[in-house]
This record gives C-alpha cells, sequence and structure tokens, in this order.
C-alpha cells in the first residue's frame, strides 16, 4: 500500500512493457514509478487479465515481465473460477493492484459479476496503488471509448466511476480516439477528461489529477472539456519525463 496513505491510480494510455532482446519483454519506466508510489522496498504486486480472457498465455507473459522487478508478484484469474480461495483477501494483502488491457466492455461485466468491482474500491480507499493500461486505464474512470465490441470505436459510458472524468487511451496511435472521444465529450455523453499518447501514464491522488508521467519523446497527455458550443476542447499536458531504463 502506498505509504503516504493516499489513493493512488496510475492510467497508462499504453506502453507499461517494452520489447527486451534477452527477455521478450520488461517493464517500462511507467511501471517502475506505478511501483514507487507504493513506496514499499519489495512490494506486493497482483496483475489481473480479465480483459484478455485469462489466457495461460498471457499470465505467462506477465508474470515473465514482472519477475524483472523486485516484488512478490501475484494474480489474480476468473476463468473458469477463481484462483485464489477469498478474492477481497487477496487483493486488500496488495501494495500495487495492474490491470491487462483487452476488452474492458467484458473486464466490467465479470468484475461485477464476481463483486471484484467493489474490492477494488475497497482497496483503493485503503491506499493499494491501481494501476493498468488501456482497458486497465478507461475502467477507472466514468468511461471513454473503446474497441470492445469490433473495430469500429464505440463509446464505454459505465466504467467504475472511481475517477469522475472521461479518459482516453492510445490518443496518438489509433485515429478514431481522438475525435470521437472529443465528440462524446462536447455533446455531454461523457465527462470532461483526460487522454494519454503511448508512452504517457495519468497520475491521480484521491480523485484529483497531478500529473502526466512519460518516457520518450514527443508523448503528451490532454484535457478535454466541453466548450459550450456542443465541442470540445483540448489542452495539451506536457508530462514529466522519467528516466530510462
Amino acid at each position: 500500500m502506498s505509504t503516504d496513505g493516499q489513493p493512488h491510480i496510475l492510467a497508462i494510455g499504453g506502453g507499461t512493457l517494452v520489447p527486451d532482446d534477452r527477455y521478450g519483454m520488461s517493464p517500462s519506466p511507467l511501471m517502475r514509478y506505478a511501483l514507487d508510489l507504493t513506496g514499499q522496498d519489495r512490494p506486493r504486486i497482483c496483475f489481473l487479465t480479465t480483459a484478455l480472457g485469462d489466457g495461460n498465455e498471457y499470465i505467462a507473459r506477465f508474470y515473465a515481465a514482472f519477475s524483472r522487478l523486485d516484488a512478490e508478484v501475484s494474480h489474480l484469474a476468473l476463468f473458469p473460477m477463481p484462483n485464489v480461495a477469498d478474492v477481497r483477501s487477496h487483493l486488500l494483502a496488495q501494495d500495487l493492484i495492474y490491470v491487462s488491457g483487452g476488452s474492458v466492455a467484458n473486464l466490467l461485466a465479470l468484475w461485477r459479476l464476481h463483486g471484484v468491482d467493489e474490492v477494488m474500491r475497497e482497496a483503493w480507499h485503503e491506499g493499494v496503488v491501481l494501476s493498468g493500461q488501456s482497458a486497465g486505464a478507461l475502467c477507472w474512470h466514468v468511461g471513454g471509448n473503446t474497441d470492445s465490441y469490433g473495430p469500429q470505436l464505440r463509446p464505454l459510458t459505465d466504467g467504475l466511476g472511481f475517477l469522475p472524468y472521461s479518459c482516453g487511451v492510445h490518443y496518438d496511435s489509433d485515429t478514431q480516439r481522438r475525435p470521437l472521444l472529443q465528440q462524446l465529450v462536447g455533446e455531454g455523453t461523457l465527462p470532461g477528461g483526460y487522454a494519454a499518447d503511448e508512452r504517457v501514464g495519468l497520475h491521480y491522488v484521491g480523485t484529483e489529477f497531478v500529473q502526466a508521467v512519460s518516457y520518450g519523446d514527443g508523448a503528451h497527455a490532454y484535457r478535454i472539456e466541453p466548450d459550450g458550443s456542443g465541442a470540445a476542447k483540448e489542452t495539451v499536458i506536457d508530462p514529466r519525463r522519467l528516466a530510462s531504463l
């Protein structure tokens, strides 16, 4: 759990893992930043791949990548049944919970079916750092847009709502993302919010956005707000640059 006792969320637009010639994939500076938020020398990390259907290949990939960290790593799977005897106790015992990308619509449905949504809220209030990429970033917000239903993006308006904002992910790599999010915010389907390019994380303390962090050049975060005329205005946020590995 975070040593400052505050509830932290790091919502990552993309780039949690980076290619590694020796190990396949390694944690990026964004993942290490999330780890630092716990304030623990050897934090307990639990990752969830619900949005990927808990496929064995994905679980193995995350174990291989996170094994590079000085951390105690576990996972929570919901297919074909929860892999831990007490989901609540397991999640509340963590310092950091990381949620993978994939289908945010399926993730939300399964979490609500198993009561994981309420446990996540409790963990957040107890100071467990929450993080995730793509679907794992969108889920904490009111909504955004998603390819959960097919290649043509559609609105997502039933996120967990821990954060009272809309969220945009993969903002510079998927050409559908920016115009649809601006449309949804402008017309009032979604509240104003924040968006992140690849290699950018949005850091919230409680429900307050405090900063964007990034690695690499040319990546930004954005504040998207309705302009009162049915459209949206976008303000660029320069992220804090993290040290490379």
